[in-house]
């Protein structure tokens, strides 16, 4: 995607790491929250962690989507979480009363201090975050523009996949040359 064909925001997309990204995001998946001039905010999809949920949030647990592990998303506010949760039908007059604040196409984040039965039977997946991918103004498009990420369309279930690798697994689907790089491995000295 060239500087020129570059949506006025990109939230709602994901980003797929290159091999320029750095260690942190290497064959990262990033669905970009928010974005605007003053810069943009996501959550790295792929990156389960060791600690379960009840770890922190115990009475979330029972409904988190598999497999029930906290995700790092992202090296900023480490000390935080978020969680993010699909509500069928999109947008519902009263999810903001019960801690839901819709993003887009049926995403939403949820109050983790809301009490989980008010807010699970108005929700269809939950996963937990502990931090978020955050880059200042203009460093995102900086980093478009130097090839670190290819920027695709995400997919309604990108946010709670269950595949051990969600980057191949979004690349493959690209009706263009993009799917060539699913193969692409860390280790070329295996071939």
């Amino acid at each position: 995607m060239t500087a020129q064909e570059e949506p006025s925001s990109l939230a709602g997309q994901v980003l797929v790491a290159t091999p320029l990204t750095g260690q942190f995001f290497e064959r990262s998946v990033v669905l970009v929250l928010h974005h605007d001039d003053n810069g943009a905010t996501g959550v790295t999809l792929n990156k389960p962690m060791e600690a379960p949920v009840r770890a922190v949030l115990p009475d979330w647990q029972p409904h988190v989507t598999p497999p029930g592990v906290l995700f790092q998303g992202g090296p900023v506010q480490t000390d935080s979480a978020m969680g993010l949760v699909s509500v069928p039908g999109g947008v519902a007059a009263h999810t903001e009363a019960l801690g839901i604040s819709m993003l887009f196409g049926g995403l939403a984040l949820v109050d983790l201090d809301a009490p989980p039965p008010v807010v699970v039977p108005e929700i269809a997946g939950l996963r937990i975050f502990v931090g978020y991918a955050g880059w200042s103004e203009g460093q995102l498009e900086e980093e478009l523009i130097d090839g670190a990420w290819y920027v695709v369309e995400r997919e309604p279930r990108d946010p709670f996949h269950e595949s051990a690798d969600l980057w191949r697994d979004v690349l493959v689907r690209q009706r263009n040359s993009l799917s060539l790089l699913a193969n692409y491995t860390q280790h070329p000295e295996h071939n």
